[in-house]
């Protein structure tokens, strides 16, 4: 099977799921590309927007075939950008074609603009086009409001779920979370996002008789990510473990914004901000874990969740996660927004050193290896081939 990748975002801009689900197919023996436009903007960085390559140019990326552009993005201009966005993403699959021939089916991953992108040319060529949702709710609610109906994504949008051959959300849950803004009326699949099950690897943990409990958040310094709540629960677990350490990290952990949200709680000597770290840098800071919390308000998935599992640790977490995430034993649920509950949450993995790590890796790796979701999408794109 031909299969064209179309990612709504790509490196530096995130993509990291797109990239994984087409080297998992890949490896499956399908021939896969990807074309990528990403919207550089001034904002973010100075130096991207004026160095990254002016044109666009066949190359690789981790063993992918990538047919690569960068857009300059007009400040506040957005109906313009989205415009010339997908302009160009069209003359790029037109490039495409006369370089590797005509795909037998479109994956873009999220409707927001890739999706709309493939749908148009879809409609062109008379080519199947699937569309895998990673976007939540609450990141269209921050962008679009509540006022659906004069918004004019939304349309453009919704169409785009209606005329798909399939959409696959991460989860079930995102389809009724989502049905504000585009209803129900289009055909979809739950799949699951995947982890790198052999490099998010178990490893048994350094016995805890003698030094302190350590829990590790993972998440980027905004408010869906609930670090106000967590900071005043850890505050309610040092006051019975003085011991207990919280190590936090991810984009903006440690800026002054975040250190200024605990400074003034005694338990800020035992919280240790990490900021961004690289992805072996979050696997050390897992196997050096007896436990990961995450105060989240807002989740599609929660992959964070499943590596920390994989790496044999219990989660603490709350009840906005997907139920594909809970796994029994090992993803404690507590209500949203509810400090003392999380702090019972953290303070029972306290009490109840866990001894199931090796059996939760496995359950991990059953669900949600490359190779059961790359299975899973094959059987979708398929049967999106024979209807």
């Amino acid at each position: 099977m031909h299969i064209l990748v179309i990612p709504s975002f790509f490196p530096p801009y995130g993509g990291e799921f797109c990239l994984e689900q087409s080297k998992a197919l890949l490896d499956m023996g399908h021939e896969v590309r990807i074309i990528s436009n990403v919207q550089l903007s001034i904002r973010r960085s100075i130096r991207e927007f004026l160095f990254f390559h002016h044109q666009r140019r066949f190359t690789a990326i981790q063993g992918i075939p990538l047919y690569q552009s960068y857009m300059r993005g007009i400040p506040l201009m957005i109906r313009p950008n989205m415009q010339r966005w997908i302009r160009i993403v069209r003359s790029m699959y037109k490039d495409y074609v006369r370089q590797y021939g005509r795909p037998d089916i479109l994956h873009a991953h999220c409707a927001k603009w890739a999706g709309y992108a493939a749908m148009l040319i879809s409609e062109e060529e008379s080519i199947p086009y699937v569309v895998t949702e990673h976007l939540s709710a609450m990141t269209f609610r921050e962008e679009f409001g509540n006022d659906v109906e004069h918004t004019w994504q939304i349309p453009l949008l919704r169409k785009v779920y209606e005329n798909a051959d399939r959409v696959i959300p991460v989860s079930e849950e995102v389809v009724d979370a989502l049905s504000p803004f585009f209803g129900k009326n289009y055909k979809w699949t739950p799949i699951s996002n995947m982890i790198d099950v052999d490099f998010f690897s178990y490893r048994p943990r350094e016995n805890r008789e003698g030094r302190p409990v350590r829990f590790v958040c993972l998440g980027n310094y905004i408010y869906r990510k609930g670090y106000d709540i967590l900071f005043e629960a850890f505050q309610i677990v040092h006051d019975q473990y003085p011991t207990a350490c919280l190590y936090i990290a991810g984009d903006g952990t440690d800026g002054k914004a975040c250190r200024k949200m605990y400074s003034h709680l005694s338990c800020a000597t035992n919280i240790f901000p990490c900021g961004r770290l690289d992805k072996n840098a979050v696997r050390d800071l897992l196997y050096q874990s007896d436990s990961l919390v995450l105060a989240t308000r807002d989740e599609t998935q929660g992959l964070v969740l499943l590596e920390a599992m994989s790496t044999g640790i219990p989660v603490v977490t709350t009840d906005v996660v997907p139920l594909n995430v809970r796994i029994h034993n090992g993803c404690n649920v507590v209500p949203v927004n509810n400090v003392k509950a999380l702090a019972h949450g953290m303070c029972k993995v306290i009490q109840n050193p866990f001894k199931d790590g090796k059996e939760l890796s496995n359950i991990v790796r059953e669900r949600v290896s490359p190779q059961v979701i790359a299975s899973q999408l094959d059987k979708v794109m398929k049967e999106c081939l024979s209807s």
